[in-house]
């Protein structure tokens, strides 16, 4: 796919957490956005999925403009996978009912198709002895392959991933992170915000630093973290890095 930025902008109050953000177009499959807590990674994500209105400039998608106007921006969500760190599942409603439901009421499924397609998807993620209990019956590994389901099954444009693995504990990581990595290896298009740089590096093959609302640096994933240009990736992966 195909991503170009120009002059994003969005403030809140009196700090603007992008900042004049600009990319120039890069094809990508996959599309690691790296960088401190804070720089901006979340609020460009969230742009980019049409879940936040920028201030100013332009998002582009293969070739295409991105209107900033609610009509336009509820079709463009419609064909985005959205996974978030902090799972989102609808509390009571079981596994295979938070795949179903945007299924039939979003995207037009008939039930009985929407439920094939949700239990396929619990099999194949290992979750089908799993798909009448309740997120609160699910580890958090669980939950977020749950998640990931639910964004794969719409049969989206791309999945855009912020930080999904950042609420869980080292085992659940690394089985979501295989998961990930599955699904690229399957050829999914995907943005991905993540703290993990040794799989950003593995996985991506185009990667963005942002910091301080805007992006310090750019480039093909394996050339940015084998030769970092500013001293500002330097330190930073210095830091993440050091253990």
């Amino acid at each position: 796919m195909r991503l170009r930025l120009s002059g994003i902008t969005k403030r809140f109050g009196g700090h603007a957490a992008l900042d004049a953000l600009s990319l120039e177009p890069v094809d990508f499959k996959a599309l690691a956005v790296i960088g401190p807590s804070g720089g901006g990674k979340t609020t460009l994500l969230r742009v980019i999925g049409g879940l936040i209105t920028p201030d100013e400039g332009e998002l582009e998608i293969d070739g295409e403009r991105i209107a900033f106007a609610e009509e336009s921006l509820l079709a463009h969500r419609r064909r985005i996978g959205t996974v978030f760190q902090a799972y989102n599942l609808f509390p009571h409603l079981s596994a295979i009912d938070n795949i179903t439901l945007p299924l039939v009421k979003v995207h037009g499924f008939a039930p009985e198709a929407a439920r094939a397609e949700a239990g396929a998807l619990l099999a194949r993620f290992h979750l089908a002895p799993h798909g009448e209990k309740k997120p609160a019956q699910l580890s958090g590994g669980q939950q977020q392959r749950v998640a990931l389901a639910r964004a794969i099954a719409i049969r989206p444009r791309f999945l855009l991933l912020d930080e999904p693995t950042s609420a869980l504990d080292p085992e659940m990581t690394a089985e979501v992170l295989d998961l990930i990595g599955e699904l690229r290896t399957e050829g999914r298009d995907l943005i991905m915000a993540t703290h993990h740089m040794g799989f950003a590096r593995s996985v991506a093959d185009q990667c963005i630093f942002v910091c301080d609302g805007g992006i310090a640096e750019a480039g093909p994933a394996a050339e940015l973290f084998a030769h970092p240009r500013s001293e500002t990736l330097r330190n930073f992966l210095a830091k993440v890095l050091k253990y």
